[in-house]
């Protein structure tokens, strides 16, 4: 199953460059591989110390064909107790 393995791309991916993580909200293909939105809470540590609430980062992931990650970025931060707004 193709899915399967874009979601276990992606969270060895995370876990080994980012961090752990928290939901995996979308799967897209495309022409020229696979777009994924990941959400990852950001510097558990430092927030549990510091603040009241965790930081939820919101990536955007592409991979090509073999399903290998070639690029991320992140799209927003919040608060995770926020609600999110979907574009």
């Amino acid at each position: 199953m193709a899915i399967k393995d874009i979601l276990k791309n992606v969270n060895d991916f995370f876990n080994e460059h980012v961090a752990p993580p928290h939901k995996i909200t979308s799967v897209e293909a495309m022409e020229e591989g696979w777009r994924v939105t990941v959400e990852v809470i950001e510097e558990k540590e430092y927030m549990k110390k510091y603040a009241k609430d965790e930081m939820l980062g919101t990536y955007d992931c592409q991979l090509n064909k073999d399903e290998e990650v070639i690029s991320f970025k992140r799209l927003d931060i919040r608060y995770r107790s926020a609600i999110g707004m979907e574009q």
